[in-house]
């Protein structure tokens, strides 16, 4: 059985973390999963927008502890930190940012440890007001691991994400929304991460694919390395397919956009 479930509509993919019965805590074969399917979705360039989600009501209660309590399992974690590449817990939150399209993580129930790293990987976090949220790592004597350092950079003061990371404090969507930690709040988290990817999708691909780019090498690179992206990107893009068919439907809705060239 898949731990993941994927539809399709009209090429707005939705990502469900299917595992209700553990509420949708992560084992490592849904790490594994999450990956490989980010790395599908890369090839598909039909692709506009992904959302992340969890079945049940609940997007993740964290790490799955059973598999860090194995010890066939716990010898597999520890070659994943010890390898100096990025281990499977990093990459599995950090694919997303490097998809070429937007992603939205819908929450909803609880957000705890792995759960929150998957989820400020995204560009966009639609949460229920009720949600509850935590930096629980430290409540089972471990530090995030999953990519926050990089995820989380730019969107929370360095004071408090060290108050919510030493702390594990668990906190709602109100508080999460207080602190720039979420984007929306909304009673229906799923239905608003759609209607937000359904009107990025009315935009051409290629420029929402290199905006990602460009908005993520602010947090990352140089000034001068961010001006000179901006021209190499612009470039790219008015010799592109769809940016001329952009102007065009600016007047007439019902001209399609090509594929994604980029």
């Amino acid at each position: 059985m898949s731990l993941l479930r994927v539809e399709n509509n009209n090429h707005i993919v939705t990502i469900y973390l299917n595992r209700a019965e553990k509420r949708n805590a992560m084992n490592f074969a849904l790490l594994q999963e999450l990956y490989d399917t980010a790395q599908q979705l890369k090839k598909d360039r039909q692709l506009r927008a992904v959302i992340l989600t969890g079945d049940a009501g609940i997007f993740s209660a964290g790490i799955d502890l059973s598999d860090l309590n194995s010890p066939q399992k716990r010898k597999f974690a520890l070659w994943e930190l010890i390898k100096p590449s990025q281990s499977l817990f990093q990459k599995a939150c950090l694919v997303w940012q490097s998809l070429p399209v937007p992603v939205i993580c819908a929450i909803e129930g609880y957000c705890f440890g792995a759960g929150m790293q998957l989820a400020m990987a995204a560009d966009f976090r639609i949460c229920h007001p009720t949600t509850q949220l935590s930096i629980m790592e430290s409540r089972w004597g471990l530090v995030p691991d999953m990519g926050l350092s990089q995820s989380l950079r730019g969107l929370v003061s360095i004071d408090l994400l060290k108050e919510l990371t030493y702390t594990a404090r668990v906190f709602d969507g109100n508080y999460a929304k207080s602190i720039g930690l979420v984007s929306h709040l909304s009673e229906e988290p799923l239905k608003h991460a759609q209607a937000l990817a359904e009107e990025i999708a009315e935009r051409s691909p290629d420029a929402v694919s290199a905006a990602k780019h460009l908005l993520h090498a602010m947090l990352y690179q140089s000034p001068r390395k961010t001006l000179y992206l901006e021209k190499c990107w612009q470039l790219k893009l008015i010799l592109g397919k769809n940016s001329r068919i952009a102007r065009i439907k600016d007047k007439n809705p019902t001209q399609l956009f090509q594929p994604r060239q980029f």
